[in-house]
């Protein structure tokens, strides 16, 4: 690799520092199902079925997101890690995988001893 070439490494600190967008979602989620229901009441009191429907599909659509991300809020800082949770081991820059290294197959699956597939 050429010096000139710079890739930026992971510092480590990511799951530190990251914010998880489960509170965005919720608050979208809320956003859609008011529209879908005022959507469905609006759709429906006009004769208008089709538009209606449509609007009860996406109501069910939020209502199942907002269960799911009612449920990933609640598992805690395993989806949503906080201050308490320590990062990651930081990349030290040698370009060597953590871990056990390639066998036999040199690393790529789908691969036997003979390199057929």
């Amino acid at each position: 690799m050429l010096e000139s070439e710079v890739i930026a490494m992971r510092t480590g600190s990511e799951p530190a520092t990251a914010r998880s967008p489960l509170r965005m979602r919720l608050w979208l989620s809320l956003w859609g199902m008011a529209w879908a229901l005022f959507g469905l009441v609006a759709f429906a009191m006009n004769g208008r079925q089709g538009w209606a429907a449509a609007c009860a599909v996406v109501l069910l659509l939020a209502v199942v997101d907002l269960c799911v991300i009612t449920y990933r809020m609640r598992q805690g800082p395993h989806y949503q890690p906080g201050r308490d949770v320590p990062p990651y081991e930081p990349d030290h820059g040698d370009g060597r995988p953590r871990g056990p290294g390639p066998g036999n197959d040199g690393g790529r699956p789908g691969r036997g001893r003979n390199g057929a597939l």
